[in-house]
């Protein structure tokens, strides 16, 4: 009898320390997504946006002044989530349709990398991060902790665990000292030099120190994304979709907050569903402004999580499963929603001849969504530099100089956004730096191609670097020596890596990438994590032995 007690009881012990040991890794998740919680900023009620009213009358007719120009940018869409590339997130996007057919598609357009920030500094500078530094997107305060605890605590015996730099611990800065230097020179600030008016709205994320914010960067009027809940979590118009299954959207949810602030002010509720009301504002800043050169980039934060949608747009889709797709499809419709109604009021308002529309996307669509088609036909996804990471859509419409039904398959990228914004507006580009980026207007108006060094467009993240140069492209992930080379003519969905069989090749280009890493300014801040991405796999599917990934740094 007593041996029985004595044996129940170690069992006991046993199977306690077990479910200890089991809890760990989620008590202290919920430690620091509580600690999240705890760093949300106060938020103020809803106010009136005051914006500046531009002249009454226009000094010179509309067709006489520099052309308005509107920057469209989306945030994390896919490449197969508009009907114009495929439509295979199953419902149609008739307005960024009809924006691509009345002007230029350029069908090989790139973003400047895997992630939003540096995507977005390249997008602002035409510049690469060799050049300033800004290489790894900054996180929120304690965002790397809940990533990692939470990744690491799941089973994936066939991938590396996420591994933290113990080299940016007591150096690292904090969230808003990440930011993009001043010393670099904006898209708005050279158009502002042309006596633009310049207005941002939405996500910046090129830093939250009041020198790195949209007024001290060449805006002068700035509606600024304080934090990114599209709607209150519990407000009754609003249909939410959690992604149990990444780690990212765990921590969005505990931190963020529904808030505004404009022009650096104190942070207010916003007047509506997010991508709605920023339309909204956009629309009184076309109104105010219609009487003189206007910039205004749109930076939308959707259809990046926490994944909402309004009620109207949920059903609007239709059935579509699982839950969470259907909830991305609502985003996406209210997404082309806001593209059109942007195109109704510059044509209502006479202004859409003489106006520049450009939309694009800061990456491509993200694997931790659980939906394995945005990206089709493409590999890869989000954090990764796989085409499904980094192939997005650029559109350029200027029914002034830019024939309907224009295609350009010369390959883009975000670096040149910049040159050729700037000459559409008459701004001369600075004679004291390098700009990487080329003016890609001439391509569009059919007056000629686009020539840059060695036909070369670079990205890089830490040990992980690629370069495309004609149709050839290299991708090399130095902290797991491996490399992948596709000739992107015969083979665009990167299926068959010629690495091991055409070495003159994979030496040709590594030298290339070595070049342009050479005179390399080095990252502004240390990156924090190292995540292994699956190249063909979507978060929620199990890894397998053989399954690729790549080693991202940020």
């Amino acid at each position: 009898m007593l041996k029985k007690i004595l044996i129940g009881g170690l069992v006991a012990v046993l199977a306690i320390g077990t479910v200890g040991w089991l809890n760990r890794a989620s008590l202290l998740e919920a430690f620091l997504l509580n600690q999240a919680r705890a760093n949300q900023p106060e938020v103020g009620p809803a106010q009136t946006v005051a914006w500046d009213q531009g002249p009454l009358e226009a000094a010179e007719p509309s067709g006489d002044r520099p052309p308005n120009i509107v920057f469209i940018l989306l945030d994390d869409l896919g490449y197969n989530d508009i009907s114009t590339f495929g439509g295979g997130v199953g419902v149609p996007t008739p307005n960024i349709d009809r924006l691509a057919a009345q002007g230029a598609i350029f069908s090989q357009a790139y973003s400047g990398t895997g992630t939003c920030a540096p995507s977005r500094a390249m997008l602002m500078t035409g510049r690469y991060p060799t050049r300033h530094g800004f290489e790894f997107t900054p996180t929120p305060d304690g965002m790397t902790d809940v990533i990692s605890t939470i990744a690491n605590a799941r089973e994936r015996p066939f991938l590396p665990r996420l591994e933290t730099n113990p080299n940016s611990a007591g150096r690292d800065l904090s969230y808003p000292d990440k930011g993009l230097p001043g010393s670099e020179i904006t898209i708005a600030e050279l158009l502002k030099e042309q006596d633009y008016h310049t207005v941002h709205i939405g996500k910046w994320h090129l830093g939250r120190r009041p020198d790195f914010m949209p007024n001290a960067q060449g805006f002068d009027e700035s509606l600024l994304m304080h934090s990114g809940l599209f709607l209150p979590e519990d407000d009754p118009n609003v249909v939410n979709a959690k992604l149990e299954i990444d780690p990212i959207d765990k921590f969005l949810w505990a931190a963020l907050t529904y808030s505004a602030s404009f022009n650096g002010g104190e942070a207010f509720e916003p007047g509506g569903y997010l991508t709605d009301w920023w339309t909204d504002e956009s629309l009184k800043v076309i109104e105010a402004n219609k009487n003189r050169p206007f910039f205004l980039y749109l930076a939308h934060w959707a259809p990046h999580t926490p994944l909402q949608a309004t009620k109207d747009d949920y059903e609007a889709v239709g059935d579509i499963t699982p839950h969470r797709h259907r909830v991305y499809a609502a985003m996406i419709h209210a997404v082309d929603r806001s593209v059109g109604r942007v195109l109704d009021k510059l044509e209502e308002e006479g202004m859409a001849d003489n106006t520049i529309v450009v939309l694009s996307s800061d990456n491509g669509g993200a694997g931790y969504l659980g939906i394995p088609q945005v990206n089709e036909p493409f590999r890869g996804w989000k954090i990764t530099l796989f085409e499904g990471g980094i192939r997005v859509p650029m559109f350029v419409k200027w029914p002034a100089k830019i024939a309907p039904g224009t295609q350009v398959e010369t390959p883009v990228a975000h670096i040149d956004l910049l040159p050729t914004l700037a000459s559409a507006g008459g701004a001369p580009l600075p004679t004291d730096r390098v700009i990487d980026g080329r003016n890609i207007l001439p391509a569009a108006m059919g007056e000629g191609g686009i020539e840059r060094p060695n036909d070369a467009i670079f990205w890089q993240t830490g040990e992980y670097m690629v370069v495309r140069a004609g149709d050839w492209k290299l991708q090399r992930d130095g902290r797991q020596n491996k490399l992948w080379l596709f000739d992107l003519q015969s083979d665009p969905t990167e299926q068959n890596n010629l690495a091991d069989t055409m070495p003159d090749k994979v030496a040709e280009l590594n030298a290339l990438i070595d070049a342009h890493q050479a005179d390399s300014v080095g990252s502004l801040y240390p990156y924090s994590l190292v995540s292994p991405i699956q190249i063909d796999k979507t978060i929620d599917r199990e890894a397998e032995e053989g399954d690729e990934y790549v080693l991202w740094f940020n």
